[in-house]
């Protein structure tokens, strides 16, 4: 893994260790896995249309691979995270964010976060930018967290199902 990082939870070390790793075609099927996992519970939510887009299958999650740097957390072996960035004319486009159900509230989408961050500032790129769905509230928490804030640009919506984006700006590199 590429970091390793010790998970504390109210002050205590955890055992296992969060590699955060980028992502090669191999990890195809299991981003593709964590993905709809991760989204399984809120699939009433969405359009059928909507859903589907949000759970690209392992054929898509390579060709994401080949357009822009992806990575995987896993913690020991298993892979419980991922996310991936493209660029666009405006910025470094998130997509594909997501943390396993079981591995939620360990900082993993925090640690994947700040991997993407590494690489804007890399990049000099001014902008991250994501869209997400307002009823994923623990995804908005944590994108606010760490410096996101809702814009009214659009999309707003993914096949008929509603999307928020929101996006930082990152300082200048002076």
């Amino acid at each position: 893994m590429d970091d390793s990082t010790p998970l504390t939870m109210d002050g205590m070390e955890i055992s296992l260790t969060v590699g955060v790793r980028r992502a090669v075609p191999e990890d195809a099927w299991a981003v593709a896995s964590v993905l709809k996992h991760a989204f399984c519970e809120y699939e009433p939510l969405y359009t059928r249309k909507g859903y589907e887009a949000t759970i690209p299958n392992a054929a898509e999650i390579v060709t994401r691979i080949q357009e822009g740097p992806a990575w995987v957390a896993a913690r020991g072996q298993q892979i419980v995270g991922t996310g991936s960035v493209v660029r666009k004319e405006t910025g470094l486009y998130v997509r594909g964010m997501a943390v396993l159900p079981t591995a939620r509230g360990l900082g993993i989408g925090r640690l994947l976060l700040e991997r993407i961050e590494r690489v804007a500032v890399e990049e000099n790129c001014a902008r991250l930018f994501l869209s997400t769905t307002p009823f994923l509230t623990r995804a908005i928490h944590l994108y606010e967290a760490v410096g996101f804030k809702a814009t009214a640009e659009g999309p707003h919506e993914l096949f008929g199902t509603p999307l928020l984006t929101m996006e930082k700006v990152m300082a200048e590199n002076t």
